[in-house]
């Protein structure tokens, strides 16, 4: 059984059928990318996986708790962290404020920008904040407003924000969109190294096959709303089935 399940899930929008049916089983300490064309119903089922949906049928666990219907907050309090396309920052802040701001959140969910309890509360904090830009390489930006920084230091700054928070799962939507090759190479490399430091389990989904291939133990791969193929990459790149719902036909 796996750390994240997802059974029997289904969503519709109107007429729409966006996920028939889905089933996944997502590994602890894996790297599971889900992937398929536009429109296959991978955004739809990134946002049921952390309760911004709530699907017309089915279930969605994570370590042994149901994510439907829950807050926000309450998803991160699980243990689950997300990176968005765009990097969600704040972007009059410094590096280091920025990674701070989740250590502000309050158990109800609302930010307390406040001092923290005790001195040695706050000192603490702001060691691990700093021993986590280092793990990001980002410590010599640390002092530097967040809207200066370039889309790759934005993103690395983003998975900084998210470490803080200690997570058990990291959902990454897109995570090198917009990126030049260097950049992407970059965070293909810093994701290897939070996943085989912090043995933190991730979902990716991506449109880049380098990302995915570079990355993944397991792929899901979407048709229609529906899973069709699920396995190690190294079958996923020839199985007929994927090369049919990419290109109409599983002629090479």
């Amino acid at each position: 059984m796996g750390i994240l399940e997802v059974k029997n899930v289904n969503k519709s929008f109107g007429g729409l059928h966006a996920l028939k049916d889905v089933n996944l089983s997502v590994r602890e300490n894996t790297v599971h990318a889900i992937i398929g064309p536009n429109g296959a119903g991978k955004s739809t089922l990134l946002n049921v996986l952390v309760g911004k949906l709530i699907p017309d049928t089915g279930s969605v666990m994570f370590d042994g708790k149901s994510v439907l219907g829950r807050k926000p907050y309450e998803i991160n309090q699980m243990g689950i962290s997300r990176v968005f396309q765009t990097p969600e920052i704040f972007g009059d802040l410094t590096v280091l404020e920025n990674v701070l701001i989740p250590c502000f959140a309050h158990r109800d969910g609302v930010f307390r920008m406040h001092a923290f309890e005790t001195v040695e509360r706050e000192a603490a904090m702001i060691e691990m904040a700093e021993r986590i830009l280092e793990d990001v390489n980002m410590a010599d930006k640390r002092h530097a407003h967040a809207a200066a920084l370039s889309r790759g230091d934005k993103r690395r700054l983003e998975m900084a924000m998210c470490l803080v928070q200690e997570p058990k799962l990291l959902l990454l939507d897109e995570p090198t969109a917009g990126m030049a090759r260097a950049n992407t190479n970059s965070t293909i490399d810093l994701l290897k190294e939070i996943h085989e430091k912090r043995a933190i389990t991730m979902v990716i989904i991506e449109h880049d096959m380098h990302v995915v291939f570079s990355l993944a133990q397991r792929i899901t791969v979407l048709a229609q709303g529906t899973p069709i193929v699920e396995d190690t990459p190294e079958n996923i790149k020839g199985n007929p089935k994927v090369r049919e719902a990419y290109l109409g036909t599983a002629e090479v």
